[in-house]
């Protein structure tokens, strides 16, 4: 399974013995496997089918699945509904003496609300179990055909965050390249705030001075910063060319990035560093829009 988005649409219209049938799935973006199935009456035995099957193709996504079912047959029964014809006969017994009236007719009687009922004929249970083994292999095909739409989508989307990833990648070595945060100018940039600091005439410890400059010169070092920022490079390199579902790693990979991003930002001391930071802030949360796509 190569990586999928989240979104699609699929359609499927099919006709069995006289019924005609059509099935609409709509996916859209979920944490989890969210499936809302609307089957019409008489089409209950299908749905534990149908929600295996979902959960063998997909494991992330709000799944809307609606069943229509129409019908070209015209053959009717008239079923007389027993019950209200009893409720009717003895409603009559008990007024014949009460109220002088003719006897009603039997079309009366029978154009009673409820008496009378036209349906179509129930269906044996083989013809039943043909009906719904058709529909199923009905939404079978359009499952699939909502799985290659959200393979196609996450190919175009892997694409846009393969090239994301290697500006990432770039601009971490932009940092780790950067002239400003070479042991040589940092040290530089401390000895210089240290003599400033002498030449106050303030009485200041040198030895101490020296301790606190060799203390912030380890704190401002960006090698741990860089190093996991190439690492999740790496990482999110090899989620997107994967065939696994990776959109909860590559969140994941995004939060870490920006973790150290903003933690090179917090120890820089020099502007084109922090610039390049900002710029790195951007691109991954343009990075983590895409990736919520993802299932």
């Amino acid at each position: 399974m190569a990586i999928q988005s989240m979104t699609g649409f699929a359609r499927h219209e099919g006709e069995v013995d006289g019924f005609r049938f059509v099935w609409e799935l709509r996916s859209v973006n979920g944490k989890n496997l969210d499936v809302r199935l609307r089957l019409p009456q008489g089409f209950e035995a299908i749905e534990q089918p149908v929600r295996k099957a979902v959960a063998a193709a997909l494991t992330r996504g709000n799944l809307q699945v609606s069943l229509s079912i129409s019908t070209a047959s015209t053959s009717v029964e008239a079923v007389v509904n027993e019950a209200a014809l009893d409720a009717v006969i003895e409603l009559l017994n008990r007024l014949e003496n009460r109220i002088d009236a003719r006897k009603p007719a039997l079309d009366g009687i029978l154009n009673i609300k409820g008496v009378l009922e036209f349906r179509e004929p129930e269906l044996s249970e083989d013809v039943r179990e043909g009906r719904n083994q058709a529909v199923l292999a009905g939404f079978m095909r359009a499952l699939e055909d909502l799985r290659i739409m959200r393979l196609s989508e996450g190919a175009a989307l892997a694409s846009v965050l393969g090239d994301q990833v290697d500006r990432i990648g770039e601009l971490t070595l932009a940092v780790e390249a950067d002239p400003s945060r070479s042991p040589e100018a940092i040290r530089a940039r401390l000895a210089e705030q240290v003599a400033s600091l002498m030449d106050t005439g303030a009485t200041l410890d040198r030895d101490r001075l020296h301790m606190e400059a060799a203390m912030l010169a380890t704190k401002a070092d960006l090698r741990e910063e860089i190093d996991r920022l190439k690492a999740h490079v790496e990482a999110a390199r090899a989620l997107i060319a994967g065939e696994a579902a990776a959109g909860r790693r590559l969140d994941f990979l995004a939060q870490e990035f920006n973790r150290e991003t903003n933690t090179i930002c917090s120890k820089s001391n020099a502007a084109p560093v922090t610039a390049i930071g900002l710029d790195l802030k951007v691109l991954i949360d343009q990075f983590r829009e895409q990736v919520q796509n993802l299932e």
